[in-house]
């Protein structure tokens, strides 16, 4: 029999365009599936720590450790959408929402262990400070307006002021609050940006706390400094004891106050912020350091088995082998004494760059030699990964309040906030 229009025996079976959706949509529940089980893996344990690949295993975890439940709800939707276009009909479309559905309970997992932090982060201070740890604030999403904070933050400061006379690699950024008073006398909180010694920019690292510390009564300053292999060791620590200078010599003209002075970084900066710490004089003193997923021994191993090798060509003149006395000199975990000021280190147990360990043996280094009293805060955050700190998330949040009370207890008093009555 022949229908109007077609040919006989056509009446019960699908066209070339009914086959071909359910494929497409078992493939795009394959691809995703399989893409969100390679990030919640990646999430539970580093997919490899060797120099340069660990960069794109940790911004792939990053995405499971550090934006879990928008990962989770990603992953959700495109099975969904998949399922919905017929994915189901296909084995191999079955095999992709199965993967997705495992990623998705994965990755809610490594959520509830990240909100652990705040737990872990409390335990940390108490342990350090006793009965000098603040009240922890409840944890709280960043406004609206907190996100324009460097921007407007920076205007009410200054921004790119020289400090040295290398150009542009020594400028730094005065971050002040436009209420804050000229004679305020604030607190003040120097910010050294990571970037393994031979990349990275004053803008866009710590936003989260210095905005966070601005909006509580604090000055903060962020640094440039010269880079390698351009520049060789010890250009970086030299520059950052030249913004301390400055900063101990003018800050008074921004609202600070240089008899409180601390410093901050992460990774690279964590290196430079600690050294700096340990080695600092009357007019590069540091009265507090916190320092995030660092390397305090350049002559021990950070996870890629090439540390030596990534130094020796991005900034160390010279080689492990034949120059490590530079080395050790260089190392904070090698500089560490009685008189060193009290420290807050973190690092993430996920981090696919920089093994804990590097943390782990600094902070025993310091302990070893602490005068009684000495403060050395320690804190290993669930899966988190190397620069967590970047975005605003709700781990960064809870991080950026932790840093907050451990500088109040260094500081012995908590600041006025600008405006307040």
């Amino acid at each position: 029999m022949r229908t109007a229009g077609g040919r006989p025996g056509q009446e019960g079976r699908p066209g070339r365009q009914g086959r071909g959706a359910p494929r497409a949509a078992a493939l795009t529940a394959l691809a995703g599936g399989a893409g969100a089980a390679l990030v919640a893996t990646a999430g539970f344990r580093p997919l490899t720590r060797r120099w340069p690949a660990a960069i794109g295993a940790s911004l792939l975890a990053a995405f499971a450790t550090e934006l879990p439940r928008p990962t989770a709800v990603l992953t959700a939707g495109v099975a969904l959408s998949a399922a919905r276009g017929g994915a189901t009909r296909t084995v191999s479309g079955r095999i992709g929402l199965g993967l997705a559905g495992v990623a998705v309970a994965a990755i809610l997992t490594l959520d509830r262990r990240a909100r652990a932090t705040d737990q872990i982060l409390s335990e940390a201070l108490s342990a350090a400070l006793g009965s000098r740890a603040p009240a922890p604030e409840a944890p709280a999403w960043l406004s609206p307006r907190a996100i324009t904070a460097p921007r407007r933050f920076r205007a009410a400061g200054a921004g790119d002021v020289a400090y040295g006379p290398h150009g542009r690699e020594n400028l730094l950024d005065v971050w002040r609050h436009p209420d804050l008073p000229d004679d305020a006398g604030a607190p003040v909180l120097v910010e050294i940006h990571g970037g393994a010694w031979s990349s990275g920019r004053k803008e866009g690292e710590a936003n989260p706390l210095m905005a966070h510390l601005v909006e509580r009564g604090w000055v903060c300053v962020a640094v440039n400094y010269r880079l390698g292999p351009g520049y060789r060791w010890p250009a970086m620590i030299d520059d950052v004891r030249a913004a301390l200078r400055w900063v101990h010599a003018h800050i008074g003209e921004h609202g600070g106050d240089a008899g409180f002075v601390a410093v901050s970084g992460g990774s690279a900066g964590a290196h430079l912020a600690a050294l700096a710490a340990l080695t600092g004089e009357d007019d590069t003193r540091v009265d507090a350091a916190v320092t995030l997923y660092g390397i305090y021994d350049l002559t021990e191993d950070d996870g890629s088995g090439t540390l030596d090798l990534l130094l020796a060509e991005t900034m160390m003149p010279g080689t492990l082998t034949n120059d490590g006395a530079m080395w050790i000199d260089a190392s904070p975990a090698h500089r560490v004494h009685p008189g060193a000021p009290p420290f807050f280190v973190l690092h993430g147990t996920g981090d696919a760059i920089v093994v804990p360990e590097q943390s782990r043996g600094f902070v025993r280094a310091l302990r070893a030699v602490a005068r009684p009293g000495g403060v050395v805060a320690y804190a290993e955050l669930p899966h988190a990964q190397h620069g967590f700190d970047a975005l605003p998330t709700p781990r960064t949040l809870l991080v950026v309040r932790a840093v907050e009370a451990f500088l109040i207890a260094a500081l012995g008093h908590r600041p006025a906030r600008p405006g307040a009555a």
